[in-house]
């Protein structure tokens, strides 16, 4: 717990707060550099979509990480996981924007707020300990924590936090080249996460029940081939210039 006087906060709550509203505040900034849509109301419904989808796909991929106790075998609810959360909203907003009719690319603007956002919920991750079930496996390195079980482990969430931090200038890099196409930043921020992520599960203690993967690490394979299928049609050159050739 963190105590601010003769008040105890829990870590995640706090860290968690501090994503959403850090985040939220970098994306608004971010949205008024970038042109606007045709319609306010569609930047409305886009924000409805990215929220309902992030909420469903965190849960849903949660429960199909964790059905049931390992130890017990009882069935216990679902938690949340930010790979779907990440995967749930990025799929409500392209379905969302194909009904209705949107071809502008609008994801560049929350590679930064994603970084620092993500990085963020995994400090309060990590300080959680035990709880939080995102520590990794036994390990013997000399940067193992012990979370309390006397087991040193692999801090697994300080991992993906530097992992963010090492993403953090691919939104702006790219953005600021101005021949590279609009939408580029994300596809780029997505895979690698998913690369990440696909890797990453194999050092912690999940249940591996889908011909040997886990549920995140499926889902994070399926994010990255779309990943790179999308980064492959952005960087393909228009049709008139393969004519041409």
């Amino acid at each position: 717990m963190l105590h601010l006087g003769t008040l105890s906060l829990h870590p995640h709550v706090v860290f968690e707060l501090m994503a959403y509203s850090i985040g939220f505040q970098i994306w608004r900034r971010r949205q008024k550099q970038q042109p606007s849509l045709t319609s306010a109301k569609y930047k409305i419904w886009l924000l409805v979509a990215v929220v309902l989808g992030a909420a469903l796909g965190a849960r849903a991929l949660a429960w199909l990480e964790t059905p049931f106790d390992p130890l017990t075998g009882q069935w216990i609810p679902p938690g949340k996981t930010i790979a779907g959360g990440l995967l749930g909203g990025w799929a409500a907003i392209e379905f969302i924007k194909k009904k209705l009719g949107i071809t502008q690319r609008t994801g560049d603007s929350y590679v930064i707020p994603l970084c620092i956002g993500i990085a963020l919920g995994r400090i309060g991750c990590f300080l959680t300990g035990l709880d939080d079930h995102t520590y990794g496996i036994a390990s013997s390195l000399p940067w193992g924590v012990d979370f309390g079980d006397g087991i040193p482990r692999h801090p697994t969430q300080l991992y993906e936090a530097l992992w963010l931090m090492a993403l953090l200038p691919l939104g702006e890099v790219i953005r600021k080249i101005r021949a590279w196409p609009s939408g580029l930043g994300f596809q780029a921020f997505i895979t690698a996460y998913c690369a990440f992520r696909l890797g990453i599960e194999f050092l912690k203690p999940t249940l591996k029940i889908y011909l040997g993967l886990s549920a995140i690490q499926w889902a994070s394979l399926i994010g990255l081939l779309c990943g790179l299928y999308q980064i492959k049609k952005l960087l393909a050159p228009p049709l008139a210039d393969r004519e041409d050739n």
